[in-house]
């Protein structure tokens, strides 16, 4: 068979949407009889008839029905394509996959990734946790439309990605209301003996937190280290030790494991980067989540009273 010529295609499909040539020719500006030469073409093309024509009626045949069913999803694929490309919402449902670096606050991915759904009612959203350096190999093959990540790309992983810096904040430790009470007193030498959890090996706020200790000249008591952050949340309610938490989901945590701020990590300051492909973000969603996240969740959230 030859190759298809989309030219073609798309005289056969107007025609076939508008019943008939003289109502194709108005739309697409073009002489009637060059519209049936180019369907003839596309009809020799195939090897089938694909209109049934008796004196001006024109009907498809059984051929005919299935060409333009294929041609309508072509078009709309096109269209959508169009869409896309100049980032404005497609026909059909809008799909983001989100990878989210382990260590990263379940709750703040919440409040990232929501004014996205918020504003796409037919959005496909797909999110997945795990290790960076697996998340940033699914981006390259783009599995991932963007990752989410306390730090940006490291220049030894060798993919074509771009940071988009989202903001930062403050960061507070927390514990049961007992904790709290048995070391909230004579801060921060108090802390010295108290039992703390800490985030996944390799997390900025991990460092933070042992660099704060350090600088204060005291020695943590490390009790458990947790890379999932809502394990380390459960275990932090069951007063095992205190943790770290990002001030602007401080009162979500506060209210949902039923821990008090023992104190605010002065110095300390969580920062988080979506990691996508393209240099000028064009998907949609991705950008309503990186305005967001500037304009709101992180806009005030550096700048902390502490309690």
């Amino acid at each position: 068979m030859a190759r298809l010529n989309y030219r073609h295609l798309e005289y056969f499909w107007h025609v076939a949407r508008e019943g008939g040539v003289t109502a194709a020719s108005s739309i697409l500006h073009v002489g009637q009889p060059a519209i049936s030469a180019q369907i003839r073409k596309l009809e020799q093309a195939l090897g089938e008839e694909l209109f049934d024509r008796s004196g001006r009626t024109m009907r498809l045949t059984e051929v005919g029905h299935i060409v333009f069913g294929y041609a309508d999803d072509i078009f709309a694929i096109g269209r959508d394509l169009t869409d896309a490309v100049r980032g404005l919402p497609g026909r059909g449902p809008l799909r983001l996959s989100v990878g989210v670096v382990d260590w990263i606050p379940k709750l703040i991915v919440h409040r990232l990734v929501t004014p996205a759904l918020e504003a796409f009612g037919h959005l496909h959203l797909q999110l997945t946790s795990g290790m960076p350096d697996a998340l940033f190999a699914a981006l390259a093959v783009h599995d991932f439309d963007l990752v989410l990540s306390d730090s940006p790309l490291p220049t030894t992983v060798d993919v074509q990605a771009y940071n988009h810096f989202l903001g930062e904040c403050n960061v507070a430790l927390m514990g049961t209301p007992e904790l709290a009470d048995r070391y909230r007193g004579r801060l921060p030498g108090s802390l010295a003996d108290g039992p703390i959890i800490l985030s996944g090996f390799h997390s900025n706020l991990r460092r933070s937190v042992l660099g704060w200790y350090r600088d204060k000249g005291l020695e943590p008591r490390v009790v458990a280290e947790v890379a999932d952050s809502a394990v380390l949340k459960v275990f932090g309610q069951r007063g095992l030790g205190m943790f770290a938490v990002p001030t602007p989901v401080e009162a979500d945590i506060a209210r949902q494991y039923g821990v008090q701020r023992i104190t605010l990590l002065d110095g300390v300051h969580e920062r988080y980067y979506a990691i996508s492909v393209e240099r000028r973000i064009r998907n949609p969603a991705v950008a309503t989540i990186t305005e967001a996240a500037r304009e709101g969740l992180f806009l005030d959230a550096r700048y902390v009273t502490p309690m």
